[in-house]
């Protein structure tokens, strides 16, 4: 396994992050563990989850899933950097959702409990909250801090101006501000690269995407659909909006010899500030296969085909003005 700092800190975590949505919905909690035991087994320290995920409103179910598996010990949560993500409605009372101080504290208790630790790596915002001044925001992740309760602070979903505004606000604290932004960032969607990842370099975060196989557009959707293999009416209505491109993207794979779920992960591996994208297995098997995407390295040419089939962006404002 290959390691990183994430951003500017001296925190080294996995070059692929493990994440663990379908945790509940989609894989048995014995399955889940099972995974999790295999992302050690291979080097992966690196773990992404949410208070909302497991979607039974209040539940956290994937939450509770990581910490029955904390709780096997063996060193299982002194081996992983552990980020979880709070805004996401967590009740129907007021205040049980989003970044205001009282749901940041009751939050970040909730999900302590849930994981059954007694600190978090890397706390997220998990969207950007319009309604809570950055100044509120700061104060209790820094009250969280001096706690002892979090580590460093990460955002989701943050705009470009929003990542500056959070890092100057920090700044007038002289604190480390944020470490990370997790964007939704692939071949199929790289708006990204405008304004979130100039600023991430700018200001020192590190950039973690989210569905970096475009929920599965990417992973040889249409070899699976060959096969027999079925997608949901989502997906199917995704492929064919973008077909064409989906089509050149394998056949490119195949001239590769690569499988496309590797190629797609692999070339974020090679895009600037990004420290580690995010595999959502939902088995131990698929866990294995993505350990290649690490061995392909993608020379110019291939990069260069890439962006015809998928283009991207310049830095704004040079992409729309000289």
């Amino acid at each position: 396994m290959e390691y990183g700092h994430l951003g500017r800190t001296g925190l080294l975590v996995s070059k692929l992050c493990l994440g663990t949505m379908n945790f509940g919905p989609q894989t048995t909690e014995d399955d889940s563990f099972a995974i999790m035991d295999r992302a050690h087994d291979l080097g992966i320290n690196f773990f992404d989850t949410a208070n909302v995920y497991g979607w039974k409103k209040g539940e956290g179910i994937t939450e509770n899933i990581i910490g029955r598996w904390f709780a096997q010990g063996g060193g299982r949560r002194e081996k992983t950097v552990i980020a979880t993500k709070l805004y996401g409605s967590m009740g129907d009372w007021p205040n049980e959702e989003k970044l205001s101080a009282l749901n940041i504290r009751r939050a970040a208790e909730a999900s302590l409990r849930r994981m059954q630790t007694d600190y978090i790596d890397v706390y997220q915002a998990h969207h950007i909250d319009r309604d809570t001044p950055f100044e509120e925001f700061w104060e209790a992740m820094d009250i969280l801090k001096q706690q002892g309760k979090i580590l460093y602070v990460g955002s989701s979903n943050f705009a470009g101006w929003h990542i500056a505004k959070a890092q100057e606000s920090a700044r007038r604290r002289n604190t480390l501000g944020l470490v990370s932004e997790q964007s939704h960032y692939n071949l199929l969607v790289r708006a990204p690269e405008l304004e979130v990842i100039p600023a991430c370099e700018d200001y020192g975060l590190g950039l973690i995407p989210w569905s970096p196989l475009a929920g599965g557009l990417l992973g040889g959707i249409l070899r699976k659909i060959d096969k027999g293999r079925s997608a949901d009416d989502r997906i199917v209505a995704q492929l064919d909006k973008h077909r064409d491109k989906v089509e050149a993207y394998e056949a490119f794979c195949d001239e590769l010899g690569e499988d496309p779920a590797n190629v797609g992960l692999a070339w974020l591996l090679h895009q600037r500030a990004v420290t580690a994208p995010i595999i959502g297995p939902r088995t131990v098997e698929q866990l294995d296969g993505t350990l290649r995407a690490l061995e392909i390295k993608l020379d110019d040419k291939a990069l260069a085909r890439l962006d015809e089939i998928f283009p991207g962006f310049r830095t704004a404002p040079e992409e729309y003005a000289w």
